[in-house]
């Protein structure tokens, strides 16, 4: 593994594994720095399924007992059932609109202008609804209901737009429905579970003759381990983060990040336009 390949698989992974669970867009950020520091092609969409699955698996550390106690809980705990039907019901949305329209966005939608576009407007939003008045129905997870579950679902696949981040899109969506703000911020930690293993799987079986021989395997393992060490920081961090504070810093990064991309596009300092993710 050449030195600079091992620096470019490092900086993704610290990518990442910061922007997974942060409602910024990771997709987009990772699209915008591959495009900076020149790692792509067939390796790169490889290398990509391999940190997704390290932040997830990072998440699924971070709450192994929650779900340990749900596995255990399901033949006869009605609320471990309930928890399960929920996360089926929101998971489902973007099975159907993943396999239908998956193909098509990534080849529209996966360049920097769309990222930038999409990250000032998530931001607008992400404002808006930090300002007006929440109107709290659901306290914890454990007390949602299907139907609070199945909207979240819907707002998850808004996140399909890259730039848009399915952590803010699943967020944002559970304080417009309802939900205080730890409940739509553990939600969508729960929610990306089933939803990022599924893409992962489904990206890995489309993509699986890019795993054959093994040669990149070095640079897959730099980048697994840290995505996976600074996804669980920053779901710490989150955490702690999001009980004294609102989202609104997240926003205002959103959009001055989103800006400068447009800005650099505009004065002509960087060519976005003919940039692929």
């Amino acid at each position: 593994m050449e030195f600079w390949t091992a620096i470019q698989a490092l900086i993704l992974g610290i990518v990442e594994g910061l922007t997974e669970f942060l409602p910024i867009s990771s997709t987009g950020h990772q699209i915008i720095v591959a495009d900076l520091i020149g790692f792509g092609g067939d390796r790169a969409k490889a290398f990509n399924i391999i940190i997704q699955l390290a932040a997830i698996m990072a998440v699924m550390w971070e709450f192994r007992q929650r779900i340990i106690d749900v596995v255990l809980g399901l033949p006869r705990e009605r609320q471990a059932q309930r928890f399960t039907i929920n996360l089926l019901v929101a998971f489902f949305p973007a099975v159907i609109l993943g396999v239908a329209f998956a193909d098509l966005i990534e080849h529209w939608l996966f360049n920097p202008i769309t990222v930038a576009s999409a990250l000032v407007i998530g931001g607008v939003v992400m404002l808006w609804a930090e300002k007006r008045q929440h109107t709290i129905e659901v306290e914890a997870v454990d007390d949602m209901s299907w139907k609070h579950a199945l909207k979240i679902g819907f707002a998850q696949c808004l996140a399909m737009i890259p730039g848009t981040s399915r952590s803010a899109s699943t967020i944002i969506g559970g304080l417009l429905f309802g939900l205080s703000r730890k409940a739509a911020t553990e939600f969508s930690f729960f929610l990306a579970m089933p939803t990022m293993v599924g893409a992962a799987v489904y990206s890995g079986y489309k993509h699986r003759a890019l795993f054959e021989g093994g040669g990149d395997l070095p640079v897959f393992a730099v980048g697994f381990v840290t995505s996976f060490v600074f996804a669980m920081l920053a779901v710490r961090a989150l955490l702690k983060f999001i009980a004294n504070h609102s989202y609104a810093v997240f926003a205002w990064y959103r959009i001055g990040f989103g800006l400068l991309i447009l800005a650099t596009w505009q004065l002509g300092m960087i060519d976005w336009s003919t940039a692929q993710g």
